[in-house]
């Protein structure tokens, strides 16, 4: 048992880490969107070399990766441009190359034939500026839910901490219900399947008492905290023509946190502790202080040498030029931050990687952590962060929530620096761990965990293959 997880744990970083094969002209045939030669290629190769099983293990999840892209970018010109033509009734050829050119409406080449992402008429609109303001102008301007609710809760959560002097405040209590449920006959009859369910961590100070009401299973095996990448894991056997369904329900606290931060009074780094080298580090492929990282921290940060400070550059730097957008899976990303500042936009997970590798070549120790954002009627997956600040330790920073700019108080308008609201579900306290029990298969997200992950013995269940919801209810 020891022997095969060290072996699935090889596999799995193996697979995170290689970017390429180690046949030039696959890789070649991969880059240019050749899908179909590429895996006539690879199967070639499987079939003639010998391999090892790290080399075959590679070479499978290539060929996963491309299927991977073929469901995110499932679009043609034609599905898109009656959506477009909303707003454009004149739309012609000529806007469509400068929105892919300026990686507004994202889009590639896979066997010869451009292909849409499946989300890219809606991120166009969150994307481009002049689109923005075109869609406002036929569909009149909306409301931001989440910004009106947190005008209210944001001030209470820092009245409350400078009233007590305590860097918790705003308990809320939820009990929520979480479904994953595997379509019918996506394995055949029999045949068990694995599952693993996001579960609370039990080790973060701002969210306590959790309980376990339910498991719709007799067994089941929940990861300590330890792992930081937490689950519950069962098993079930699949019934013809009958979707399997795994279910867990619990309940839970979770406060807002908030440091009243004094920029004076952070103090300088020991550059030669172990947490100060861990967490400043490159962690490829994600974090790597690529020349573009080096010249663009230059440009950010200058000569600040106060920590804080250089935080607060980078988190408006961000915040001012990269606007959220949805994303394709991790998973077919080769370098998620290096993808950030190339294509300029990116969801909370990429806007979170970018921080914290521009964090890290600046000498601030970062490191990620991630769940759910548990907003009323905002419930949804989200990644954030946590920075250590010598003289206040890890305090949150949620890159994606960005600058209060509806606030004149600094407290309130940089809150997400060093603040995060009551409103939360922590599952991870770092990205890319392996789960627990080890999976066999390459995982349907190889970064975060949020959703869930199954398998049977025949292999990984992909995203397309279930479905997950998440049911809340605020019970104080």
């Amino acid at each position: 048992m020891k022997q095969l997880l060290t072996l699935m744990l090889s596999l799995f970083f193996a697979a995170l880490l290689t970017a390429q094969t180690k046949f030039p002209e696959i890789n070649k045939q991969i880059k240019e969107g050749n899908f179909t030669e590429a895996e006539k290629m690879i199967n070639k190769v499987i079939a003639r070399d010998k391999l090892s099983e790290t080399e075959l293990y590679d070479l499978n999840f290539q060929i996963d990766v491309m299927h991977r892209i073929r469901l995110d970018f499932d679009k043609t010109e034609a599905d898109i441009l009656p959506a477009l033509k909303k707003y454009y009734p004149d739309i012609n050829e000529k806007m469509l190359a400068s929105w892919e050119n300026s990686k507004s409406l994202e889009m590639k080449v896979i066997d010869g034939k451009k292909m849409f992402f499946h989300n890219a008429v809606p991120n166009l609109f969150r994307i481009n500026a002049d689109a923005k303001k075109r869609k406002e102008e036929v569909d009149g301007a909306s409301t931001d839910k989440l910004k009106e609710f947190l005008k209210t809760h944001l001030p209470e959560s820092v009245k409350e901490c400078l009233a007590t002097g305590k860097d918790f405040s705003n308990p809320v209590t939820m009990k929520i219900t979480y479904t994953l449920t595997v379509d019918s006959d996506a394995v055949p009859a029999g045949e068990v399947i694995r599952c693993w369910l996001p579960y609370p961590r039990e080790d973060a100070p701002r969210q306590t008492d959790i309980k376990l009401l339910s498991v719709n299973s007799k067994e089941y095996i929940i990861a300590d905290s330890t792992h930081p990448q937490r689950t519950l894991y069962m098993e079930k056997t699949a019934e013809k023509g009958k979707p399997t369904v795994f279910m867990m329900q619990l309940e839970y606290t979770s406060y807002s946190e908030w440091h009243n931060i004094d920029p004076a009074k952070v103090l300088p780094y020991d550059t030669a502790s172990a947490l100060f080298k861990e967490y400043t580090a490159e962690r490829p492929p994600h974090i790597v202080f690529t020349d573009q990282i080096k010249k663009l921290s230059k440009e950010i940060v200058g000569n600040e040498t106060n920590p804080y400070e250089k935080v607060k550059k980078i988190y408006t730097w961000i915040n001012d030029h990269i606007p959220w957008a949805s994303a394709r899976e991790y998973s077919t990303i080769k370098d998620i931050s290096s993808y950030c500042l190339t294509n300029m936009h990116g969801d909370c997970g990429i806007m979170t990687l970018t921080f914290m590798t521009l964090a890290r070549y600046n000498g601030i120790p970062c490191k990620w952590q991630s769940g759910w954002m548990m907003h009323p009627g905002l419930v949804n997956l989200h990644d954030w962060g946590e920075i250590y600040l010598n003289g206040y330790g890890w305090v949150p920073l949620d890159q994606n929530f960005g600058i209060q700019d509806y606030s004149s108080d600094p407290k309130v308008k940089y809150f997400y620096i060093g603040g995060i609201d009551s409103y939360r579900l922590i599952v991870n306290d770092d990205y890319a761990q392996p789960l627990f029990p080890a999976k066999i298969y390459p995982r349907s997200e190889t970064t975060d965990f949020q959703r869930g992950e199954v398998e049977w013995r025949g292999g990984n269940i992909y995203f397309n293959k279930w479905d997950y919801h998440m049911d809340v209810q605020y019970v104080k």
